[in-house]
């Protein structure tokens, strides 16, 4: 989640109406942020603190970016006036005995859950206007959702036989020091991992079940590429008898053709990471498969902006009734 945290601090910069006030930190409690983070250096920000010394009360809203399982009651004990935004998935599932069979852990806060939004932001813009609590999607579950829900809430696609295969850059896994993240066991290859149990996986199910008024289930398997950030999900589906892959083209066309930040390419033009990389955007397209009656998705965003801080920032303008683009009109960088 760390990464989270200064992705929020490095977009928060240029927000003509959002300044930081605090920050809180465990092991790192009493240090600067640029000292953690040299490339924030220039930015006059406060020290650190622990969260058990945190003062609310010049604060209007949160961003938590804690470990999964800490949060929840850390938010519980949070003053009921602040604006929440969670960047982990304590909140995204609405069902608390399949928190607990995913993550291990009994949920903390189940009066909570109730309350929490799931922060799709294109999906559920008018729910997060008005909620307290907004459980920002992980960045997986944005790649795929995206591009899926208008799809399947239109009847054009088949509920079964739905494969994801997903790739994201090492940032996805964190700052820590694992084994599995070294550089001699990432670069050069490509790390398949979470298979069959991923933990995102009972996110896109349910999002996409919620479109469909029935139980979807998926097949998904993610990848690590030796790459900083970024993320493609290349999504397999059968279209519904009678469906082309034009009524598919033009039903992404209708949906986001007035969205900022999702964009559906020309036709044939293929998405690629590199071009949303720093960005709030998703792009996609979707193509014929050779296979009869089958159509191959592409969708692209960055994981650490769409993927998590971008897409909460947009939340979070959303819940205090700022235009959601404030603070996000960065373009991608290139090369």
């Amino acid at each position: 989640m760390v990464y989270f945290t200064y992705e929020i601090v490095r977009l928060l910069a240029n927000h003509p109406h959002f300044g930081i006030t605090m920050m809180t930190a465990d092991r790192k409690a009493g240090r600067s942020i640029g000292s953690v983070f040299p490339h924030l250096m220039a930015q006059d920000l406060p020290a650190m603190v622990a969260i058990k010394d945190a003062d609310f009360s010049d604060v209007d809203a949160v961003f938590c970016c804690l470990p999964h399982g800490t949060t929840q009651e850390i938010i519980k004990s949070l003053p009921k006036q602040l604006k929440i935004v969670d960047l982990s998935a304590d909140f995204r599932l609405r069902n608390i005995d399949e928190y607990e069979e995913w993550y291990g852990l009994p949920h903390k806060a189940p009066e909570l859950q109730k309350e929490a939004v799931y922060g799709l932001t294109e999906v559920s813009r008018d729910q997060i206007r008005n909620a307290r609590l907004v459980a920002n999607p992980g960045c997986y579950p944005t790649s795929i959702q995206l591009p899926l829900v208008p799809l399947i809430k239109a009847g054009l696609i088949e509920l079964r036989n739905i494969i994801i295969d997903a790739k994201s850059g090492v940032s996805g896994a964190g700052r820590g020091a694992k084994e599995a993240n070294l550089y001699t066991e990432i670069s050069e290859g490509l790390h398949s991992y979470g298979i069959t149990k991923h933990r995102h996986v009972p996110e896109i199910e349910q999002g996409l079940s919620d479109a469909s008024h029935s139980k979807v289930t998926v097949s998904f398997t993610p990848h690590l590429m030796p790459m900083s950030r970024g993320m493609q999900s290349t999504i397999y589906v059968e279209m519904a008898p009678g469906v082309t892959i034009d009524d598919l083209y033009q039903k992404l066309l209708s949906t986001y053709e007035d969205e900022e930040f999702v964009r559906l390419l020309e036709k044939g033009a293929i998405p690629h990471t590199r071009h949303v990389r720093g960005s709030n955007y998703c792009f996609m397209n979707v193509f014929q498969d050779r296979i009869p009656g089958r159509a191959i998705i592409i969708s692209v965003i960055d994981n650490l902006v769409k993927g998590a801080s971008g897409q909460a920032l947009q939340n979070l303008n959303l819940m205090l009734g700022f235009p959601e683009n404030i603070g996000l009109n960065y373009q991608p960088l290139f090369p």
